[in-house]
């Protein structure tokens, strides 16, 4: 049975003492009304964090995320970039540049190149994680709403349904209304906390990635509403650490790769917005495990306000398995398999022999791609949501052999518009592809639907 918020199963002895430190009437004690304003009491820090800012009372209070996390990155370090840094940050995307322009179609990005601390990292990305998170963390408040009763209005007896079985020998006839009327607040506080957790988790996983990207686009999706390249300078040395090779050809790489992102973010004008609502539409279909979730929260003990953070952070939000939030799925994996596969193709051609150590830091990058990290996994279990790309090495590929028989013209021609790109079963036949898409490609964008560029509003689209 799923017990009330803050209510164990008690062993029906009322003269046993609470453990040390616990109110009585809280875990596995009896009730007891003068406990209950010790608890609320020890829940005030919270609830008060989540009640302040401009983004009190919603799923995610986004002041609170922000706060946690640069605290987080203040605590272990986040010294402001240096003049050197940045100067070195701005020659390598200048060389990087220099580099890319016979190798890809896509003019550089207008924007000048920067070097981000970790902070501004997070300062920079947060307008777009909060598009991302948001409808998740309606979705999950929704949940846990209706997974207790007295959240919304007094329901007396939805109350009295789920009692513990020594409240109902207690109060045979159900609660006194004026008792009710003391319990129902005190269950309604799951959203608000709820809520507060969720925000406490998301500072901190956003903090665990900014401590490990090293650039504006790492994670494939992109985080800022201009096509500024950036590196963060402190991660980029973090990232060649123990590789052996010079720092000067880590970063270099790594502004190729974030050059081309942005190059290609900013001269493909419906990709920035295919994306977003990619990300959106996964996550309109991400479920609670609500049987679950009930069960946990019978568990709670209103005393521990944190056991709330350590079950949003035990895996209960999952895709739902439907054919279309599979389709969804496959959607935004492909298109995130697409850049990735793309921006690695761009900048092997613009290599092309220039850096003996570009092949180890190839192979270190697709590793780290395929294999994640600690704050990937950690934002995963939080929003149900894998930031890295699956079928990045086949998109690969692909992009390689359109570009051998068509050369970089052809390659990049197939961002002209959304229906020209591959699709998932494309990606394991890239031949095949090539043939089909012959015609398409011949005749020339004007011959699709919406030849604009900016999408079409009719069918399926291979490139989702």
């Amino acid at each position: 049975m799923s017990l009330p918020f803050g209510f164990g199963v008690g062993d029906g002895d009322d003269e046993r003492e609470p453990s040390p430190g616990q109110p009585a009437g809280f875990g596995s004690g009896g009730f007891d009304m003068s406990s209950l304003g010790a608890a609320l009491q020890q829940l005030g820090a919270m609830l008060q964090s989540g009640q302040s800012g401009p983004d009190a009372g919603g799923p995610v209070n986004w002041s609170m995320v922000t706060d946690i996390a640069r605290k987080t990155l203040a605590q272990g370090g986040d010294p402001s970039v240096s003049d050197a840094e940045r100067r070195a940050v701005v020659e390598a995307v200048q060389l990087a540049d220099v580099w890319l322009d016979p190798a890809v179609t896509f003019p550089a990005s207008s924007a000048a190149a920067a070097a981000w601390s970790r902070s501004e990292w997070l300062e920079e990305t947060m307008p777009v994680w909060r598009q991302v998170v948001q409808p998740i963390a309606e979705h999950m408040q929704q949940v846990v709403g209706q997974s207790m009763p007295g959240t919304r209005e007094l329901d007396l007896e939805q109350l009295n349904a789920q009692l513990p079985e020594q409240f109902r020998d207690m109060f045979p006839g159900g609660l006194p209304p004026e008792m009710a009327q003391m319990m129902g607040p005190m269950l309604g506080m799951v959203q608000q906390l709820g809520a507060a957790a969720f925000s406490m988790q998301l500072g901190q996983a956003l903090s665990e990635l900014a401590a490990g990207v090293v650039s504006a686009s790492d994670i494939g999706i992109p985080l800022t509403a201009t096509s500024q390249p950036a590196l963060l300078p402190r991660n980029v040395a973090e990232f060649g650490e123990g590789l052996g090779l010079p720092v000067d050809d880590v970063r270099l790489y790594l502004a190729l790769r974030e050059s081309a992102h942005q190059r290609l973010f900013a001269h493909v004008s419906w990709l920035r917005p295919r994306i977003i609502g990619a990300v959106e539409e996964y996550a309109r279909g991400v479920r609670v495990d609500q049987s679950r979730l009930q069960e946990a929260m019978g568990d709670i003990d209103m005393t521990r306000p944190e056991a709330l953070q350590e079950i949003l952070g035990s895996g209960l939000l999952q895709p739902e398995d439907t054919e279309e939030q599979r389709a969804a799925i496959a959607r935004l994996e492909t298109l995130l398999a697409l850049v990735e596969g793309w921006v690695d193709d761009v900048v092997d051609a613009a290599i092309d022999e220039r850096m003996p150590t570009a092949v180890q830091l190839r192979e270190t990058m697709r590793r780290r791609r395929a294999a994640g990290g600690p704050a990937e996994r950690t934002f995963a279990t939080l929003v149900g949501m894998e930031l890295r790309p699956r079928l990045a090495r086949e998109a690969a590929t692909l992009f390689a052999v359109v570009r051998a028989g068509r050369g970089a013209e052809g390659r990049d021609a197939l961002w002209a518009h959304p229906d020209l790109l591959p699709g998932p079963e494309d990606l394991a036949d890239p031949l095949g592809f090539i043939e089909a898409s012959a015609t398409e490609l011949d005749f020339g964008i004007d011959e699709v639907e919406g030849g604009s560029g900016e999408g079409s509003d009719g069918g399926e689209d291979r490139g989702e």
